[in-house]
Order: C-alpha cells, then sequence, then structure tokens
C-alpha cells in the first residue's frame, strides 16, 4: 500500500495537478508492479482542499469541508488512473462515496480481486466519512487488503524528531517504534494511523517521493527512510 498525499501531485505549483509529476510517480509506481507486487494507492486530496483547514480558516461546516476534500481525491485518483495506464498498466479507482459513472465503490473482495489480476487499485474519497485523514484510510485500506507494508511517500527522506526543513540540526530516525511515534508525537501520520497500524503490526516505510527509485529500493528489502514497527 502506498500512501501520496495531494500536495504531492500538484509539483512545484503547489495547487491541482501538474502532469510531468503525475507522469513521475505514475512511473514509481509501475515499477513495483511489474516486479510482480500487488501494488494499492491511497491518494490526499490538499492539492485541491484540505477539509479541516478550510473549515477553521472559513468557518465551513467541517463535515461539508471534508466532503468537499474527498472529492478532490477522487479528481487526484482519476488522474493517477490515467497517467499509469500511459504505461500498459490497468488501473481500478474504488471510492469511499459512491460517484458510479467515472469510479467503482469501494468493495474490499473486488478490490482484492483487482490486485490477484494484476491491477493497480487506487483508493479515493479517503474513508468516505468526516474527520478522518486519508493517512487513516490508508492505514484502514491497507489492513482490509492484508498489505505487507504500507509505504508513506513524503518530501523529506524519512521521519526526524523535528521538521528538517526548519531545524539543520534535526535528527533522523533510521528505525522508530509505534508508542515512541505516539509518544513523541511525530508528525509524519496522524495519531490515529498510526495506533491502527501498531494495533494491528503494519509496518510502515516512511520515505522521500522525490527520490527515484525509493519505493522500488523499499520493496526489494533495501534500508530506505525511516521503518515504523514494533516495540
Amino acid at each position: 500500500m502506498l500512501k501520496i498525499s495531494g500536495e504531492a501531485l500538484a509539483g512545484a505549483a503547489g495547487f491541482g495537478l501538474d502532469a510531468e509529476t503525475l507522469h513521475y510517480i505514475a512511473g514509481e509506481i509501475v515499477s513495483v508492479h511489474n516486479l510482480g507486487i500487488q501494488t494499492a494507492v491511497v491518494v490526499g486530496g490538499g492539492n485541491f482542499i484540505r477539509g479541516n483547514a478550510f473549515s477553521q480558516q472559513g468557518g465551513f461546516d467541517r463535515t461539508a469541508a471534508d466532503q468537499m476534500g474527498m472529492m478532490g481525491t477522487v479528481i487526484n485518483g482519476l488522474a493517477l488512473q490515467a497517467a499509469i495506464e500511459r504505461y500498459g498498466v490497468p488501473v481500478r479507482v474504488q471510492s469511499a462515496i459512491q460517484v458510479s459513472q467515472v469510479a467503482e465503490s469501494f468493495i474490499r473482495r473486488r478490490a482484492v480481486r483487482h490486485l490477484e489480476k494484476g491491477r493497480v487499485v487506487v483508493f479515493a474519497a479517503g474513508t468516505g466519512n468526516p474527520y478522518f485523514s486519508t493517512d487513516s484510510a490508508a492505514a484502514l485500506r491497507a489492513l482490509e487488503i492484508d498489505a505487507q507494508v504500507l509505504l508513506k511517500a513524503t518530501k523529506v527522506d524519512g521521519i526526524y524528531d523535528k521538521d528538517p526543513r526548519l531545524h539543520p540540526d534535526a535528527v533522523k530516525y533510521d528505525v522508530v517504534s509505534y508508542s515512541t511515534a505516539l509518544d513523541k508525537r511525530l508528525a509524519v501520520m496522524d495519531q490515529t494511523a498510526f495506533t491502527m497500524c501498531r494495533d494491528h503490526n503494519l509496518r510502515i516505510i516512511v520515505l522521500d517521493l522525490n527520490a527515484p527509485g525509493s519505493m522500488l529500493r523499499a520493496v526489494q528489502g533495501e534500508t530506505v527512510g525511516t521503518t515504523v514497527t514494533g516495540d
């Protein structure tokens, strides 16, 4: 299972979709798929709207704001589908909200069958519920499809004790336990997602999306980024 933020799809612009960036990310996903590894993706929607931030800034209803964010992830899911299919790899987008004219509704058994048939599955619309992040959706979907590892692709090369972009003395963890991640409130994934992964012993690898080949190296067992695992 791969978790990608919506902002990652925007490239340098920071908003919307960047075709070159989409092509690059699709190529990274395809490189993993071509190893014969069943590959699923959960995509965020922050390149269009973040429900929580939009609600707080504008005083809008949180549920409605989160639903707008879910729609943003559907757009991103369709964009990823189109980009991956350019490599000749079959893709299915499954949405947690009903948008049947553009994507399948999420059905766990159908998602598993798609993976068994060698298709990439892109999960959109988070969990389908407000107040839950797409990080939590990635943990949930990973558990539902019995994924062996959750890759969290970010803008940095792992988990640090503080933001390395702001603090030159930040220290990188090669391996960190779930408990440490929760106790220190390490902000790469939200606390709900960390807790779900800890409770079900789902390994997390946090890596740099912008480092070509990092996903491929991670699934091949090389030391990449930061691994979050049991105590």
